[in-house]
């Protein structure tokens, strides 16, 4: 009997036990089982929202610095800006100024383009071999316009000062050009004086000579009075000596289209 009893009281102590080990764990259990915040998924979103949105940025950014590094300072954007200097105004396309700071409206110190031979216009992508490639075998013009310093032009000061500093005995060129070199004492090193024709407005131009000539664009140089009160400096390949009537004509005539002021 007391062993009956025994065995049933131990039972239901058994039973108790388990009963009350349990509970815990299922509160446990209900305790960490919980309904998802719908304030942390709206995080959630917006967080991928804001990490898609700096992909498609840095890919467009990529895109455009890829282009910009590839342009290496040039464009051919074609749109006309207004350059005021002194009492002349040039309208140049975009694509002819060749600094990218100087490609807007409004007052300026001087002006410096860059032109493809012969077509006389700016940079395109058509173009962009010749207007990165050096050497006497170059197509790219580089203009300087600017407020004249001088009463005379390069050719005009030939007779009074140039004529003075070059040994007279020159040497023959292209088209009729003859190089004549300078003194030592006038102060020009690896320079060479290309003077053509007597009638009316000689050529006259200086041109490097040596390595100096070899790692240059345009190493010719020549200054036109242009427009009411501008000097134009036109620095060209050595090559195109060999046509420089057409050239100063063209060069001449480009600068009459692009001044919107003229005596």
């Amino acid at each position: 009997m007391i062993a009956a009893l025994s065995g049933q009281g131990f039972g239901r102590a058994a039973r108790t036990a388990v009963r009350e080990t349990m509970r815990p764990a299922q509160a446990i259990g209900n305790d960490q089982v919980r309904p998802i915040d719908s304030a942390f998924m709206l995080r959630v979103f917006y967080a991928f929202a804001i990490l898609a949105l700096l992909s498609v940025a840095i890919s467009l950014a990529g895109k455009w610095f890829g282009r910009s590094i590839a342009m290496a300072g040039h464009t051919d954007d074609t749109t006309v800006f207004e350059v005021v200097l002194g009492n002349d105004v040039l309208a140049v396309p975009a694509n002819a100024i060749r600094f990218e700071s100087a490609r807007r409206n409004g007052v300026a110190e001087r002006l410096d383009l860059y032109l493809h031979w012969p077509d006389m216009t700016g940079y395109s992508p058509a173009a962009a071999a010749d207007f990165n490639r050096p050497g006497d075998q170059g197509r790219i013009l580089f203009l300087r316009f600017e407020p004249r310093t001088m009463s005379r032009d390069m050719s005009g000061r030939y007779d009074p000062i140039y004529s003075k500093l070059v040994d007279p005995a020159g040497t023959p060129g292209p088209a009729g050009v003859t190089f004549h070199r300078f003194k030592d004492k006038a102060g020009y090193l690896d320079e060479v004086l290309a003077v053509a024709g007597t009638a009316g407005e000689p050529l006259v131009a200086r041109c490097l000579t040596g390595p100096a000539a070899e790692n240059s664009f345009a190493p010719c140089e020549r200054d036109l009075h242009v427009g009411d009160f501008l000097s134009l400096t036109y620095r060209f390949p050595l090559g195109l000596l060999s046509d420089w009537q057409t050239l100063d004509a063209a060069v001449r005539d480009k600068a009459a289209a692009l001044i919107r002021t003229s005596r």
